[in-house]
């Protein structure tokens, strides 16, 4: 891995008896696509908002570009560029008037504005759309000039937080193209979404979140990789998990099997060769299936293994 550019250690936020992030440490290097990944209420959003200056944590520390984030704000915050889960545009103004204004907050002024705000809706492709108002735009189409409001300034890293809620297919394969060309041109972007398939395809590495705490941090590849072949979830009669649960795990396709709520989880080498083996095991031992399910090696069955949850319940 490249130089961090961005360095955040055991980070704590809480609301009352509720620990939003729970010791969350991490480093983003210097000109990747980073994801952070989980369900709703995983603590993404909250995680997001402290690692962009929108409130402290409640202890920890975040560098960015080796300067601290609780000491040097403003400079930190100058290296940043935010593109939040709710829209942060003005309706009733046009998509120029707002990149506009959003110019003049990050602090760019006359030609160099406007010829900022130009390059911007070209990059959205919005362009000839520029002088109608934003509440005219369809869903897609807000959400890429949201995109160009944090990109203005020219930060060095860009934060999207679930930029594809809402959007419709055609616009959400824009936005992935713009996530690549930014990255291509050396930004580093920190990319917050709980669909995995988003992830598998921009990300360079992935931080996976569950109830405040990173749970798996690696590569795609080397995640998906460190599931073996697949995950099988078989349904079974009341009182018969544990005892199919044993025969299974003697199968040399299978890793580990384990009865949970009803199911028995099989951890496979090789999907297709467990699958045979537990129907066999089942039959032998007069075990009643009453479901199955195959889950193939991706992130989103990584997530299950390690959760025990559906990325989206």
């Amino acid at each position: 891995m490249s130089e961090p550019i961005l360095i955040a250690q055991e980070l704590h936020k809480s609301y009352g008896d509720n620990h939003a992030v729970d010791g969350v440490s991490l480093q983003v290097a210097r000109g990747e696509v980073f994801g952070l990944l989980g369900p709703n209420g995983a603590g993404k959003t909250t995680t997001i908002s402290m690692l962009t200056g929108l409130f402290p944590p409640d202890s920890g520390s975040i560098t960015v570009d080796g300067l601290d984030l609780a000491k040097q704000t403003t400079a930190a915050k100058a290296k940043m560029g935010l593109v939040p889960q709710d829209l942060a545009l003005y309706p009733t103004l046009s998509a120029r008037q707002n990149l506009t204004f959003w110019g003049r907050i990050y602090g760019l002024k006359g030609k160099q504005l406007s010829s900022r705000v130009g390059e911007v809706l070209k990059m959205v492709e919005l362009t000839d759309k520029a002088d109608k108002k934003i509440d005219t735009y369809s869903g897609g189409m807000k959400r890429r000039i949201n995109i160009g409001a944090g990109l203005l300034h020219r930060p060095d890293v860009l934060f999207l937080d679930e930029p594809t809620v809402g959007v419709d297919p055609q616009s959400r394969n824009a936005i992935f193209d713009y996530v690549e060309e930014l990255n291509r041109a050396g930004m580093t972007v920190i990319y917050t979404t709980h669909y995995m398939e988003e992830a598998e395809r921009l990300c360079h590495r992935v931080a996976i979140v569950d109830l405040g705490k990173v749970i798996a941090l690696d590569t795609p590849t080397a995640l998906i990789r460190s599931l073996g072949g697949g995950i099988l979830l078989v349904g079974l009669g009341e009182g018969q998990a544990e005892g199919v649960a044993q025969a299974v795990a003697q199968l040399p396709a299978v890793k580990a099997a384990t009865p949970t709520d009803g199911q028995l989880k099989v951890e496979a080498h090789r999907v297709q060769e467990a699958l045979m083996g537990v129907l066999d095991a089942t039959n032998r031992l007069d075990a009643r299936v009453t479901s199955l399910e195959i889950l193939e090696p991706n992130l989103e069955s990584v997530f299950l293994h390690l959760t025990g949850k559906k990325l989206r319940q």
